[in-house]
């Protein structure tokens, strides 16, 4: 935290010139005296730090001194204003924390490199929700946030859908996926997650915990993940796809479903029309998306997907046909 403070400080005084000891302390939200300690300690490391005397003094750079992040690239500059999503920063309670870290780095930035860095901000927005979904609201999530950050164990109530439950939890990360928030938490001796805003209730614990060594929170995420969508894709379906049909598939069906029907698709037929497979979580499930396609999809496999399609669209027959 010390280290973390001192390059603050000296980040502001380049950004802003002469400040006082008064108005250091408000912005570091440390006493006068810690400001006074620091203000020695960056001195005695050799920075050229200067204290004017009088009514109007205060500390200052020596003219002409700039400190440099050392290595970082126009590139990279950029990326670090991009890398903070501002929306899911400031639902997790650092909303501020951002916005000050991008004054301090636009200060430590040399002026060819601190112009191509602010036009990011001007033509670059990233929007973490999918189109026609809402992002969750959370109201715990800043409290899971802390207590991730400070390693502070967590009693929850969680909605499940077969029901509530109560957990004691060691909270060892958060996720945005889709505009949801999920926590990755150990329980027990298993990791596991729990989307943030089914926690009903939640008490912060005065215990604290030991994050595992060896966990790496996105390679754990990319490893449930892919467990997640096999137990949800438990079968498969072979349909025939027209051209029309297959270029609609995955803004109707989605990434999954247009990767598989790429990885499993024969040749086309003399009509354009091809054979693939696709992952089904279940008959009812399939039904719902294929009548998405309307005509431009046949069910092939299994007997009781075409049968029930075949159902559904004799039924529809007789609701829209003629009197």
């Amino acid at each position: 935290m010390r280290a973390s403070r001192l390059l603050s400080l000296l980040l502001i005084l380049q950004a802003r010139g002469r400040m006082t000891a008064q108005e250091l302390a408000g912005e570091l939200e440390v006493s006068v005296r810690t400001v006074y300690r620091d203000v020695e300690s960056l001195g005695a490391a050799g920075v050229p730090l200067y204290a004017d005397r009088g009514p109007l003094g205060g500390y200052r750079l020596v003219d002409g001194y700039r400190t440099r992040l050392t290595g970082l690239t126009s590139g990279e500059a950029e990326s670090l204003f991009l890398a903070g999503v501002p929306g899911p920063a400031a639902e997790l309670g650092l909303g501020t924390v951002l916005a000050a870290a991008q004054l301090k780095l636009l200060a430590a930035l040399p002026p060819e490199l601190r112009s191509r860095a602010g036009r990011i901000r001007e033509r670059f927005h990233l929007d973490a929700p999918a189109w026609f979904q809402d992002a969750d609201q959370p109201p715990y999530l800043p409290v899971v946030a802390d207590a991730v950050w400070n390693q502070r164990c967590l009693r929850v109530r969680y909605q499940r859908w077969r029901g509530e439950v109560a957990r004691t939890l060691d909270p060892l990360g958060v996720v945005l996926k889709g505009g949801i928030w999920h926590l990755v938490a150990r329980v027990a001796s298993q990791v596991r997650t729990y989307r943030v805003a089914r926690i009903l209730e939640l008490q912060t614990l005065e215990d604290r915990f030991e994050r595992p060594e060896a966990f790496d929170l996105a390679a754990f995420w990319q490893s449930w993940s892919r467990r997640f969508e096999s137990s949800v894709y438990r079968r498969e379906a072979v349909v025939r796809l027209s051209p029309r049909g297959r270029d609609r598939l995955p803004f109707l069906l989605g990434p999954v479903a247009a990767r598989a029907a790429s990885e499993s698709a024969g040749p086309p037929d003399q009509d354009g029309w091809t054979r693939v497979v696709l992952p089904i979580e279940s008959v009812e499930h399939a039904l719902a998306d294929l009548l998405r396609l309307g005509a431009d999809v046949e069910a092939v496999a299994p007997p009781e997907l075409r049968e029930r399609i075949a159902t559904t669209a004799a039924a529809l027959a007789t609701i829209y046909g003629p009197p």
